[in-house]
C-alpha cells in the first residue's frame, strides 16, 4: 500500500458500504491503466470523467481509487503545467482535473512543496461541450456542399487540343500496358510467401485474477488477468456468460490470444481474448498443462522459434485467416490443421516443455 493510501484510509471520509457493478468494472479499468502506466495517453478521458463525476466512481465522497489515480496523474499534471508555453490553454483542457487534484491534495494534507500550485486568477475559455448532431441535421449540412460539388462538377471546361488529347491517351495507353506486364511476371508463388503463419499470434497462459459481468452488457464477463506483462495485469471482455458461471471464471489457468488490437466493448477497452474450443451447442476453455504459469509462451509445433507480431494489423486480415485451421482432434488436443503443408499438416498447440493443450470433451470444435 503506499503511503498516500495509508494516509487515506483512517481519514472521516464516508466510504460506500459495497461497490456496484458498474463501479467496481470502472476501478479495474482506472487501476489496470496506472499498472501499465498509460495514464499520461488517457488524461483527456479522465478529465471526461470527471467532467461528469465528481469523482472517479462518481461516489459523493474519494475512493481508493482516486488515490491510487491522483498518485500517478499529480506528477503528470505538474510537468504538463510547469513545461507548457500556453498556461491558460492546460488549465482550460485539463481544468477538472486540477480541481479534482487540488481537492484531494488538500484532503491528504500533503506538504506545500509537493503540492500543485494552481492559479485561481487566470480567466479560462469558456468550456465548449459539442453535442453529436442527429443524423437528419448531418445530411441537411451534407446536402447543399453535395450539390455544390455536383454544380462545380457539371460547368463545362475547355476542350483539350488534338494534339493533347493523343499525348494523354498514348500515356494511358503505356500505363495499362505497364501494369498488365507486371501482373504477368509477377511469381505466382508471392501469394503464398505473404500467407500468415500462425507463430504470427500472440499465445500466452493467463491466469483470472478476478471476473465481474460487464456493468452494460449481460453476455459479457469482465476479468482482469494476468498473462506475463511487466505492466501488470489486463482488462479483457469475453462473451462467456451463457457458457460459464461466474465462479467458473474466477482464479483459474486459460490461453489467451495478446496481439489482437485492443476494442472497446460497451464502454470498456478490451486488450486481449480467452481461447475456447466450441461446437453448435457448447464452448469449452482451451486447458493449459500442469504445472503453468501466467506468461508462459504457447505456440504451434514448428513455430516456437519465432517472436510473434506485436499486433496484427487488422487490415491484413491475419487472424480471420488462421483461424479456420484451429481446431480440435479425436484425442481433444488442440491443433493447426494446414492441407497444403505437405511436410507436417498438423500440428499440436505446445509450450516449451512440449506439453500438450486440450478441451473437455469437444472433438473437431472450432477454436478461437
Amino acid at each position: 500500500m503506499s503511503e498516500l493510501l495509508e494516509k487515506f484510509k483512517p481519514l472521516s471520509v464516508d466510504q460506500p458500504a459495497s461497490l456496484s457493478r458498474e463501479q467496481e468494472a470502472v476501478a479495474a479499468q482506472w487501476k489496470s491503466i496506472v499498472l501499465k502506466g498509460n495514464l499520461a495517453n488517457d488524461l483527456d478521458e479522465l478529465n471526461l470523467r470527471l467532467r461528469d463525476n465528481a469523482f472517479i466512481l462518481a461516489s459523493t465522497q474519494p475512493t481508493d481509487t482516486d488515490v491510487e489515480v491522483f498518485e500517478v496523474a499529480l506528477p503528470l499534471i505538474k510537468e504538463l503545467t510547469f513545461s507548457t508555453k500556453d498556461i491558460k490553454a492546460t488549465y482550460g483542457k485539463y481544468r477538472h482535473i486540477l480541481r479534482w487534484i487540488d481537492y484531494l491534495q488538500r484532503l491528504l494534507s500533503l506538504p506545500e512543496s509537493e503540492q500543485l500550485k494552481i492559479n485561481y486568477d487566470l480567466e479560462l475559455p469558456h468550456e465548449v461541450i459539442e453535442k453529436k448532431k442527429k443524423a437528419s441535421e448531418a445530411k441537411k449540412e451534407e446536402a447543399p456542399a453535395a450539390a455544390k460539388k455536383q454544380e462545380q462538377s457539371e460547368k463545362p471546361r475547355g476542350k483539350p487540343d488534338e494534339e493533347t488529347l493523343k499525348k494523354l491517351r498514348e500515356e494511358a495507353k503505356a500505363k495499362k500496358a505497364a501494369k498488365k506486364a507486371a501482373q504477368a511476371n509477377q511469381p505466382q508463388q508471392k501469394q503464398e510467401n505473404e500467407k500468415p503463419k500462425p507463430s504470427a499470434i500472440d499465445f500466452r497462459v493467463g491466469f483470472i485474477q478476478k471476473a465481474i459481468k460487464h456493468p452494460d452488457a449481460d453476455s459479457l464477463y469482465v476479468s482482469t488477468i494476468d498473462v506475463g506483462d511487466a505492466e501488470g495485469p489486463r482488462t479483457v471482455c469475453s462473451g462467456l456468460v451463457k457458457h460459464f458461471p461466474l465462479e467458473a471464471m474466477q482464479e483459474r489457468l486459460v490461453v489467451c490470444v495478446c496481439n489482437l488490437k485492443p476494442v472497446n466493448m460497451r464502454g470498456i477497452k478490451s486488450s486481449a481474448m480467452v481461447l475456447c474450443g466450441s461446437d453448435e451447442t457448447k464452448v469449452e476453455f482451451v486447458e493449459p498443462p500442469a504445472g503453468s504459469k501466467a506468461g508462459d509462451k504457447v505456440f504451434f509445433e514448428g513455430f516456437g522459434d519465432e517472436e510473434p507480431l506485436k499486433q496484427l494489423n487488422p487490415k491484413k486480415k491475419i487472424w480471420e485467416q488462421l483461424q479456420p485451421h484451429f481446431t480440435t482432434d479425436e484425442k481433444l488436443e488442440v491443433v493447426f490443421k494446414d492441407d497444403e503443408d505437405k511436410e507436417k499438416p498438423v500440428r499440436k498447440l505446445t509450450n516449451s516443455k512440449g506439453e500438450i493443450f486440450k478441451v473437455a470433451s469437444l472433438m473437431n470444435a472450432q477454436v478461437r
